[in-house]
């Protein structure tokens, strides 16, 4: 058990007086595929070790409690009626118990204390894991019989109705199904997934966190999202078939390039370009080809920056000084943007150079260290 799990056991321990549930919540990675999930696209996303620890137990009052042991802050709130709040952080938590009862379920009190060790802000989607998480544990607690894609639903419907962030499902997605030592290929729409191994010894997924944390991410991600949209319903014009831009091509795209407003045209392009890396970067996974992998995860990073325009200063600091230290493969920013972590693939044994040179580099060119984060390849949220 982490040291961060024990942490969160004994504090519901001292408050109750008895021995909780306990549950792991994974952040997440996703190595190729940004922004691709609310188009209906593709991803690759994996569990990490980084997580939140929920301890949780049925309560004999009807009110829900929640502790967020990190914040050393509590909130109480009756699952019938349940109301957003300036606070903030319950909202993720409420929302979820909201989605529940919505199917019908009857979510009685309950006594949570959860608390992590993901960054928050960082782009390792610490929201999903609250979410998931929390949705997860109540259903092992209350015996609510959900399944793990209608957790993973409903967690994705507090966030974008509750919460108000227009997500598509990914996080969630790779909360509750990752594998460890493994990377999932999610089909947005079918929610087809295939798992390809990732259990490369000499190889390291190395997190480098800007420290930059994302004021415009949610405000700009919708933003994003409706030119998508905009995009989509000029395609649709002059092909009725087209519901995403997962049903475009790049040929369609350039057949409306002179209806489609020029912001516009380089989102919609981005995605589709986007949606074709991942699919190389399968076949790359298959053939064992890491170095042709890289080179997706830097091509994506470009798009990103000049076509989605969401990366900022500080995330392309980063990745210039990421490629230019030897032993890495790839790097990029990952998340919704505007700052959080890039995501750089770097040979085990020049790990450590690359947070020397990488970090001296920030140092001098941002004015601050960045952190870093080596990340292992997780299982999806489970019962500890």
């Amino acid at each position: 058990m982490s040291d961060k799990a024990a942490v969160v056991r004994d504090a519901f321990r001292r408050l109750f007086r008895e021995e909780p549930l306990l549950v792991r919540s994974p952040g997440r990675v996703n190595l190729i595929g940004e922004h691709t999930d609310y188009n209906e696209g593709f991803v690759l996303p994996a569990a990490v070790d980084r997580a939140v620890y929920f301890a949780l137990g049925r309560s004999t009052e009807p009110e829900g409690y929640l502790q967020a042991e990190d914040m050393r802050a509590s909130f109480v709130f009756h699952p019938e009626r349940i109301e957003r709040t300036d606070l903030g952080w319950p909202n993720y938590l409420t929302g979820v118990v909201r989605e529940i009862r919505k199917t019908g379920r009857h979510v009685p009190g309950f006594k949570c204390v959860f608390g992590g060790d993901i960054p928050v802000g960082a782009g390792l989607s610490s929201s999903a894991a609250l979410e998931a998480g929390l949705a997860f544990g109540l259903n092992r607690l209350f015996g609510l019989k959900l399944e793990p894609l209608e957790i993973a639903r409903l967690a994705q419907r507090a966030e974008n109705e509750f919460v108000g962030v227009r997500c598509g499902i990914m996080d969630q997605f790779a909360n509750l199904f990752s594998r460890a030592r493994t990377v999932l290929k999610l089909d947005c729409r079918s929610l087809e997934h295939v798992y390809y191994p990732f259990d490369r010894d000499d190889l390291r997924v190395v997190l480098c966190d800007t420290g930059v944390r994302r004021a415009l991410a949610s405000s700009e991600y919708n933003v994003r999202r409706a030119q998508c949209e905009a995009g989509v319903e000029v395609l649709r014009g002059r092909a009725p078939g087209v519901r995403s831009l997962r049903d475009a091509t790049r040929e369609m795209l350039e057949s409306c390039r002179g209806e489609l407003d020029p912001v516009v045209y380089r989102r919609c392009a981005y995605v589709l370009k986007e949606n074709e890396r991942v699919e190389q970067a399968c076949r790359d996974l298959e053939r064992g080809d890491f170095a042709s992998f890289g080179g997706r995860l830097n091509a994506s990073h470009d798009g990103l920056r000049d076509e989605y325009e969401v990366s900022c200063t500080e995330l392309d600091i980063l990745v210039e000084a990421a490629r230019r230290a030897p032993g890495v493969l790839g790097a990029r920013m990952m998340g919704a943007g505007f700052g959080g972590c890039t995501i750089n693939l770097v040979a085990e044994g020049a790990v450590e150079e690359f947070r020397t040179r990488v970090g001296e580099e920030y140092l001098a060119r941002a004015g601050r260290k960045p952190e870093f984060h080596v990340g292992l390849l997780s299982a999806g949220t489970e019962v500890l």
